[in-house]
């Protein structure tokens, strides 16, 4: 299996017409989760950053579906292959801004051929492994799923490729918290049927971080998660 294939349809879509893209940073001091950082410093922000990034892909390859690497910079691939493993397949994200490296995320899955396309961030490293099934399993009889986060953005959003919708990719104010509402509102208008999953919480900040449970990330003096 190589560690990037960027023109081939993958032999997987033909036994399984899913796929998870996970959206990940190149691990650098001083480059990720920066609002945390401020707080508990930039060293342990990156040792932290590195095990929500394993977490997650300890939680995906249980899935068995078909999954991408999303890596950002581009230029970053041998990094990341040196300390994942060449065994993945590697897409770069390509764009100006997180909305359009979003968006041709998904154009880039649906040309290989895959219909149901699911992406996820790497700061969510509690996310329980049925929220990802449920939300392929959605796209069976709707147009589009998405997992609101407590922050007002979202942790998860996918569709099918007969329903796919750029739009909601373009014109977002990211990193505030009007980002949900206002994607399931273009959703709204182009009338697309929407499946809206529990709300969980993406890791940005210091109280994030006290409410995350599932080890090794347990934090000294973290509160309780909510009920859902």
């Amino acid at each position: 299996m190589s560690g990037l294939d960027l023109h081939p349809v993958f032999a997987e879509h033909k036994m399984d017409d899913r796929c998870l893209l996970l959206f990940i940073r190149n691990p650098q001091k001083g480059k990720v989760k920066t609002r945390l950082a401020a707080t508990i410093g930039d060293d342990v922000t990156l040792e932290l950053y590195r095990q929500f990034v394993l977490s997650m892909l300890s939680t995906i390859k249980k899935g068995g579906f078909p999954f991408h690497i999303c890596l950002h910079p581009k230029r970053a691939l041998n990094d990341l292959k040196g300390w994942l493993g060449p065994e993945y397949r590697y897409l770069p994200q390509r764009g100006r801004d997180l909305g359009e490296r979003m968006k041709n995320g998904f154009l880039d899955t649906f040309t290989r051929g895959f219909e149901k396309v699911v992406l996820i961030g790497s700061d969510i490293p509690d996310l329980p492994p049925s929220f990802i099934e449920e939300a392929f399993a959605s796209l069976s009889e709707m147009d589009a799923v998405i997992g609101p986060s407590y922050d007002g953005g979202y942790y998860l959003i996918g569709f099918k490729n007969e329903s796919f919708s750029p739009r909601v990719f373009e014109g977002i104010a990211w990193g505030t918290e009007k980002i949900f509402k206002g994607t399931i509102q273009i959703l709204r208008d182009e009338k697309r049927k929407l499946y809206i999953l529990p709300r969980w919480r993406d890791i940005d900040s210091i109280e994030d971080l006290k409410d995350l449970s599932t080890p090794p990330f347990n934090i000294p003096g973290r509160m309780k998660r909510p009920a859902m």
